[in-house]
């Protein structure tokens, strides 16, 4: 409680402001858990309000802080607090909106917690619930250094949290101490995973590349009057279970999700002392004790930073380890929230779930599918108890969806059950499926992510992991670059050349879906190439089939990709190509 006695009226007045307005963003913050995950507009205002809220308390203490650190004894930790709820505030809007600016915007309020180190205190609090907020924060902070490819600092964040848990531990001898210390596991074994390649500077150091999609890396096309849908809603599914995953997210939804996302157009390089600031020029400025901006509310941008609705990114949905019941519901939200002309994707990361049906009749049940969640339920039958898989994601549960533009990407060892899904609504439909198999000597890299997700992410680095390649210099990574950059124009072109089924024409012109599908051709003509890999169970399929004679057999692709093996010093891993017609004269 805070004595009031003693204190001039206006310092009452500020101090009962400040505990109105900290318990009513309070209050508002916890409500966040209530909204749907699911649907665009349902949470909105809600979220307007908090962060309404969460600006004026923000301001209120800046302009105010003398008074509260006299009168109300305001701690730094509790300001720390407050920061870190306002970047998590940002953090669940990018998750909403799928915009990478309210990342950097997250960022800069957990950097400025880190820079004026407002939770250095906390262990001399003598309350373990202030530990544990100081490691949930760094926790915070890692998964966001991680989605912006910060992964110098996300080092030192977990060298920090490594001494923080051990502290915490020595301090309190708590109950959740092993929880804490699977968490560090998993951030050091998903940090080591995603390094898989690494590309080192003249130094030897390596550098940090970013994979989204830039002016740079988006495929060129010729654009024809059928190439009218967009990409705006997709459904990210991660459930292998044995995947390396940090904070709900896997390898391959790490993966997936920056595929999908264009890079940032503002390079916000917030500097640790500096103060948060709105997004676009409102309010003060950094340095001059500028707050945070507030998206919809008054000034500050809506939910795309653009009132006519466009966005940047494609809206997504990111679920871990899901029941089919959530799939389904989520599904269908994206399903309903399509515009006009608007595509889904569907791209699900899982383990197989197998049938045991020996004559299958029903395609859409009898191949299996794959598991969302290991949940099972007993099933009583005639023999006894058995267990039934009821999280499994069969093919048939898609058909309903197919009403709109469906663009699947399944990533199993079942996938191919996937390949007879029909168009019984004649909308655009295209199916892409992993391998079912890998050769051995890659079985137990699994773990680290798929392989076939990898080449949708960043070609140049599945090529060289498929080599035996870890570090490639940064001169030689920049010439090879030039390869998969001159394979991407010309599989492009043959795209718009030979003969397709309609549905890859339809969806080609959106930049992302463009950019999956060639780096598809990518990944099967590799595969067919390399030695390592055989039969058809170890190469990508995809539905409708794309024609082999004119795309997926090319010989101006088989060279580019030859040539990418002879510059890297790794030819033998790859068929010699087939010789050249021999001319006879008579």
């Amino acid at each position: 409680m805070v004595k009031m006695a003693g204190m001039e009226e206006h310092e009452r007045k500020i101090v009962i402001e400040f505990c109105h307005l900290l318990e009513k963003s309070k209050q508002l913050f916890n409500g966040l858990r209530d909204l749907p995950q699911y649907g665009h507009k349902q949470w909105q205002a809600y979220f307007g309000r908090t962060f309404d809220i969460y600006t004026k308390l923000w301001k209120f203490q800046q302009q105010h802080r003398l008074v509260l650190d006299t009168k109300y004894a305001l701690k730094r930790w509790q300001i720390g607090e407050i920061a870190s709820k306002i970047g998590q505030l940002y953090y669940h809007y990018y998750l909403r909106t799928s915009e990478t600016n309210y990342l950097n915007e997250a960022y800069s309020f957990y950097a400025a917690i880190r820079g004026r180190a407002y939770y250095s205190r906390a262990s001399k609090e003598d309350r373990s619930d202030l530990m544990v907020k100081k490691l949930r924060y760094y926790a915070r902070f890692i998964v966001v250094c991680l989605l912006l490819k910060k992964m110098k600092l996300v080092r030192e964040l977990v060298a920090e949290l490594d001494r923080h848990i051990a502290d915490y531990a020595s301090t309190y001898d708590p109950e959740d101490q092993v929880e804490w210390n699977v968490v560090l596991d998993e951030i050091k074994s998903f940090i080591k995973a995603e390094a898989m390649v690494s590309v080192l500077h003249a130094d030897s150091n390596p550098i940090v590349l970013s994979h989204r999609l830039s002016p740079l890396t988006t495929p060129p096309v010729e654009r024809s009057q059928v190439m009218n849908l967009t990409l705006q809603e997709i459904l990210i599914i991660g459930s292998c279970t044995d995947q390396v995953k940090f904070s709900e997210l896997t390898m391959d939804m790490f993966r997936m999700l920056q595929t999908l996302e264009r890079e940032p157009q503002e390079d916000y390089n917030h500097l640790y002392d500096t103060s948060p600031a709105p997004l676009h020029g409102s309010g003060t400025g950094r340095g001059s004790g500028g707050y945070a901006g507030v998206p919809g509310s008054k000034g500050y941008p809506v939910e795309n930073g653009d009132r006519s609705g466009k966005r940047d990114n494609p809206h997504k949905y990111l679920l871990y380890k899901p029941s089919l019941s959530q799939v389904l519901v989520f599904l269908a939200s994206g399903f309903k929230e399509l515009p006009l002309n608007g595509a889904l994707l569907l791209y699900i990361s899982a383990d197989g779930c197998f049938s045991t049906t020996k004559h299958p009749e029903d395609m859409g049940y009898d191949l299996g599918g794959v598991i969302t969640n290991s949940r099972r339920e007993l099933e009583h039958g005639k023999k006894g108890v058995h267990l039934k898989e009821m999280h499994c994601l069969h093919p048939g549960d898609i058909y309903p969806f197919t009403r709109r533009p469906l663009f699947v990407i399944v990533d199993s060892d079942n996938s191919f059950a996937f390949q007879h899904i029909p168009k019984y609504f004649g909308q655009p439909l295209v199916t892409l499926m992993s391998p079912q198999d890998t050769p051995p000597s890659f079985q137990d890299q699994q773990h680290n992510g798929s392989l076939f997700t990898l080449f949708l992410h960043s070609p140049l680095t599945a090529f060289c992991y498929c080599c035996n390649l870890t570090n490639v210099p940064i001169h030689h990574w920049e010439r090879c670059q030039s390869y998969i950059d001159r394979f991407v124009t010309e599989a492009s072109r043959l795209f718009t050349r030979c003969r397709l089924e309609l549905s890859y024409m339809q969806f080609f012109g959106d930049d992302f879906l463009r950019l999956v599908l060639v780096r598809f051709v990518f990944c099967d003509v590799v595969l067919r190439l390399h030695r390592g890999f055989r039969g058809r169970q170890q190469r990508p399929r995809a539905a409708p089939p794309l024609p082999d004679a004119e795309l997926l057999e090319n010989s101006a692709l088989a060279t580019l990709v030859l040539d990418l093996a002879t510059h890297l010093d790794v030819a033998t891993h790859f068929r010699d190509p087939p010789p050249a017609p021999t001319m006879h004269y008579n």
